[in-house]
């Protein structure tokens, strides 16, 4: 399967003042296949190291920093002489040994001429460890897991792609019951890639359930493997909840439904180790939509989103029927689904800055309200063919914005005050704004 991703790996490459890259992303979102898979396409030779399973080489910085006597070890571990031009150095799971981490500054001060991609799962984590963290001396690159459209690439359907790419409404009109069709697979199969994967083997949402269900489980593994004791309970309680939270038709985050009578403070660790390992992501309440939407933040307002639509639907124990063919009986859930989907499209871009906002009084709400260049942009997401915008019109008439976007089954078109963008579309949203 294709990765955009690998585009901006190799434009990365080619920088003349190229530094260590790191890949951030949660477990299984395909960091080390990307990492392999780049290696192999634009270097003579690939060496791999993944610290969390190889204890030899885990002690390799802990004494020093000399990159020879590092570069020695790694040509002796591999059996390879490495040519920094045509050498791509891999480091996996690096959290696994930070003093690695520490030892990119070193590489990029002292030798910047070797090609270094690092990644690790659980490297949020790692970092509120105490770890001498070489600021300003790597690059970063976040990982999600594969969008609709890497979706779509990924079982053949590459002209349906192009299609959406070329934005000619009347032709994506003609497609749309494909595209539907498609979206609702994906709602269910997800971007996590070894579910895609199995997907495009035989069809079988069973398999591709088990999958997830296996995902699901190492990520609970983790919670009692990495995270302080005393705070696993309530990581799994916070966890547990999330499809709840999502259900309600605010999803504004609220602590009640883990616990009655719970309160903020007895969860916050629990809630930053969750955001920390990428299993989840905070959208906080914006006050105002002005600009900057960071100056006008609400951090005690937020909502929570997991890191897959696949694995939502795992956990909320949705079947293949019941979401392939729109059944009414979960509509609440469908709502959620949909604003999941919505989310982990925008999120994979890293141009557009995502916040929702609510009225004081809570009589009107955004679903989302992005940053995007000099543009603040209100989006309200509906799940099917449901044209009425009432909050919309409400923020519309409260703050006058350039453009205003609904994104719903619907076709697309523009009215005088705002733009319906069709979901299995919302890819073209920066193209749209």
């Amino acid at each position: 399967m294709r990765r955009t991703k690998l585009s901006e790996l190799v434009a990365w490459k080619k920088l003349k003042s190229r530094k260590p890259l790191i890949i951030r992303g949660a477990r299984q979102v395909g960091k080390t296949w990307l990492m392999k898979e780049f290696g192999n396409a634009q270097y003579s030779q690939t060496i791999y190291v993944n610290f969390e399973t190889n204890k030899r080489l885990r002690t390799l910085f802990i004494d020093d920093f000399d990159i020879k006597r590092v570069i020695i070890a790694l040509q002796a571990e591999s059996g390879l002489t490495i040519n920094p031009e045509n050498t791509l150095l891999i480091f996996d799971e690096i959290q696994a040994a930070p003093e690695a981490i520490t030892a990119l500054k070193y590489f990029y001060e002292d030798a910047p001429e070797y090609h270094i991609v690092a990644a690790g799962s659980l490297l949020g984590v790692a970092l509120h460890a105490h770890i001498s963290f070489p600021v300003g001396k790597v690059a970063f690159m976040d990982l999600y897991p594969l969008t609709y459209l890497e979706f779509l690439d990924a079982i053949g359907e590459n002209a349906l792609v192009e299609i959406l790419h070329n934005t000619d409404w009347k032709l994506i009109s003609a497609y749309k019951t494909k595209y539907v069709e498609r979206l609702r697979q994906y709602y269910y199969v997800g971007g996590m890639p070894e579910a895609v994967l199995k997907f495009t083997e035989n069809n079988n949402f069973k398999e591709v359930r088990d999958i997830q269900k296996q995902i699901l489980d190492a990520y609970e593994q983790d919670f009692s493997k990495h995270a302080p004791l005393e705070i696993v309970p309530r990581i799994r309680m916070v966890w547990n909840s999330i499809p709840a939270q999502l259900a309600k038709e605010h999803r504004k985050f609220i602590y009640g439904i883990i616990k009655e009578g719970s309160r903020a403070k007895d969860y916050e660790l629990a809630l930053s180790w969750l955001i920390d390992c990428g299993q989840v992501t905070k959208v906080c309440r914006a006050n105002k939509p002005a600009m900057p939407l960071k100056a006008y933040e609400d951090r005690s307002a937020f909502k929570l989103f997991l890191v897959d639509v696949g694995l939502l639907a795992a956990m909320g124990n949705i079947d293949a029927k019941t979401l392939l063919e729109g059944n009414t009986i979960f509509a609440e859930f469908k709502g959620a689904l949909t604003e999941q989907y919505v989310f982990q499209q925008m999120n994979s871009n890293n141009e557009f800055v995502i916040y929702y906002w609510s009225a004081e009084r809570s009589l009107a709400e955004i679903d989302f309200v992005v940053q995007y260049n000099s543009l603040i942009v209100p989006i309200e997401v509906k799940a099917e063919e449901n044209l009425q915008a009432k909050s919309l019109k409400v923020y519309v008439e409260k703050f006058n914005p350039k453009i205003a976007v609904r994104t719903s089954m619907s076709d697309f078109r523009k009215q005088d005050w705002l733009t319906n963008l069709p979901l299995y579309a919302i890819s073209e949203l920066k193209n749209i704004l």
